[in-house]
């Protein structure tokens, strides 16, 4: 007598899941394909952007010859960074940059032109810690100052320090911390700032902070951030933390 193998059976759990029988597996039993697939839509565009246009026209696919053309990078000696605006975060920007420096071996400077003497900050302690170079050269918020001639006297002796310091070739790193404010009430002229930072010594980068930069500062610069506040913890009646603002 012949033994043949009968054809393995499927049982189905009677128990389900979301209303299908499982397979010994404990695998829904798959249903059949019988839905046709849905049509893709076209990505929506927003009102009043552009339609993308490629070979055939607008509505068709853009290729890469239809795409704006950028430079190849190319590795500058050095650069000039502006942070401006009303927000919060332009002296934190150009401080964590400093860190940055140093730990890559840079030698770095920092000149302040608005905070005075008095001033004891945690970028401070840091910068001293690490062992950077920290001029703290200014003569507090012009609205605090008894005498405006002498505040002004000691931003025209901060920037003659700064410039020193760009020229000298010894420094990779120099942030000129508030300088935006020598310009605004006129205590520095632009055009003598723009000429320094220009005719800098080669490998020496540039890192300037502070409120309404003038245009010319805007110009010069090869990266410009503005920082724009949106809501700030001093309007809530915050005041300012040790270790956030200072």
């Amino acid at each position: 007598m012949a033994w043949r193998l009968a054809a393995p059976v499927e049982v189905r759990s009677p128990i389900t899941v979301a209303g299908q029988p499982r397979i010994p597996t404990g695998f829904p039993v798959r249903a059949p394909d019988t839905l046709p697939e849905a049509p893709r839509r076209p990505a929506a565009r927003r009102p009043g952007a552009p339609a993308a246009r490629g070979p055939m026209g607008a509505g068709s696919v853009p290729t890469m010859s239809d795409r704006p053309t950028v430079p190849r990078p190319t590795r500058a000696a050095s650069v000039v960074v502006l942070n401006t605006g009303d927000g919060k975060g332009k002296s934190s920007s150009a401080f964590g940059v400093m860190g940055r420096g140093w730990a890559r071996g840079w030698r770095v400077a920092v000149v302040q032109f608005v905070k005075g003497g008095d001033w004891h900050t945690g970028e401070q302690k840091l910068a001293e810690h690490l062992g950077v170079e920290w001029h703290t050269l200014g003569d507090g918020f012009t609205w605090e100052s008894t005498d405006l001639d002498e505040t002004a006297a000691k931003a025209r002796h901060a920037w003659g320090v700064a410039a020193d310091k760009l020229a000298s070739g010894v420094y990779q790193l120099v942030i000129l911390d508030e300088l935006t404010y020598a310009v605004s009430f006129g205590w520095v002229p632009v055009g003598e700032i723009v000429e320094a930072v220009r005719a800098r010594a080669p490998r020496t980068n540039v890192v300037i902070t502070g409120r309404d930069a003038a245009p010319e500062l805007v110009e010069l610069a090869d990266t410009v951030t503005e920082m724009r506040m949106v809501k700030h913890a001093y309007d809530a009646g915050i005041r300012a933390i040790r270790g956030i603002e200072y």
